[in-house]
């Protein structure tokens, strides 16, 4: 059905997601209006078809990976493909803006050509060339 994050913050982390990606939220999920509280602890987001992608779910504590170290393993990372190497680059540029950090930068490798970044809430992913 949908991948699900853990998150401290549900709305944060989906927004980064969402302007990330251009997703939309799942209807009944969306921000409430201005000086509204925000009460969501479980929101999904879904692509321009109403086809769910990702989910997240509000914990207490979420001890961020320390990837590449393993004193706190990745657990789960998401890869997700870009056609060619401009546009690696800029959606790396994209996700860092949103808050994303770089933890690998393995462009030099011809062969697969990627970043690993973690969202917000430290959860690892990758940005990769796809290979058709």
């Amino acid at each position: 059905m949908h991948t699900v994050l853990d998150t401290t913050d549900v709305r944060g982390l989906a927004e980064f997601y969402r302007e990330l990606f251009g997703w939309s939220y799942r209807p009944g999920d969306e921000p409430p209006a201005e000086g509204a509280v925000d009460e969501a602890d479980w929101l999904v987001l879904v692509d321009d078809n109403g086809q769910r992608q990702l989910a997240f779910q509000q914990v207490d504590t979420l001890p961020r990976s320390t990837w590449p170290s393993h004193d706190v393993p990745m657990q789960l990372h998401i890869d997700y493909a870009v056609p060619t190497l401009d546009d690696l680059h800029h959606h790396r540029r994209r996700a860092e803006s949103l808050g994303a950090e770089l933890l690998l930068d393995r462009t030099a490798d011809e062969g697969e050509p990627l970043y690993v970044l973690a969202d917000p809430a430290g959860h690892p992913f990758c940005l990769l060339v796809g290979h058709p």
